[in-house]
Formats: structure tokens, sequence, C-alpha cells
């Protein structure tokens, strides 16, 4: 999924761009996207999933990214207004919490 999503990015902007858009190199997009990336591309699997991975939140009721909803679920609780308690509550007992806690997958043809 990851690797869809960095593609998908890579074809409505450039290879550069996405390399900015997550903090690496050029050369590692790239060898990414031509299948030849040597190393594990878990960090960048990380990276691409908090950039352009996107999660329905239940307590807005649209689609965020990933790095949003991580946003929202790891901060600490507010006291000083009412919405954002509720909206807190809300994700610390969403199903995409305990979803992001998990690595995201690479499939065979890119560790290889």
């Amino acid at each position: 999924m990851w690797r869809e999503l960095m593609i998908a990015a890579i074809e409505q902007t450039s290879i550069t761009q996405v390399a900015l858009d997550l903090g690496v190199s050029r050369t590692a997009i790239s060898l990414i996207f031509h299948d030849k990336y040597p190393a594990s591309p878990q960090h960048i699997a990380q990276r691409v999933m908090a950039v352009y991975g996107r999660v329905e939140c239940p307590y807005l009721g649209q689609e965020i990214s990933h790095a949003q909803c991580a946003d929202y679920h790891t901060r600490r609780p507010p006291t000083s207004s009412p919405r954002a308690m509720k909206h807190w509550r809300t994700c610390q007992t969403c199903a995409h919490k305990d979803a992001q806690t998990h690595e995201p997958e690479i499939s065979q043809e890119i560790t290889q």
C-alpha cells in the first residue's frame, strides 16, 4: 500500500518533490521507484504512510493524514475545551490509533 501511495505522489508531482516531502534523498526515492533500492525501505515506508496515507476520522467525519491522526491521539489530554476533550477521547479508542502502531507492510518485490 505504501508503495502505491508513493507512486501516485510521484505521478502527481515528481520524484524530487516526493523526496522533499518525505525528507529523504531523491536518489533513494528513484531507486525505490525503479525497484533497485539495495537496503530495507522500512524507514521510507513509514514516512510515506505518515505523509501520504489517509484515514477516515470517526470524530471529524473526514479523511485526515496519518500524521494528523497521530498528532491527535498522542497529544496530552486537553483541559480547556470540551470539544477538544471529546475528540481526544474518541482518538483513544479509535481503531486507526492501533493500526498506526504497527509498521507498514513491505511487499517482497521491494525487499529482495
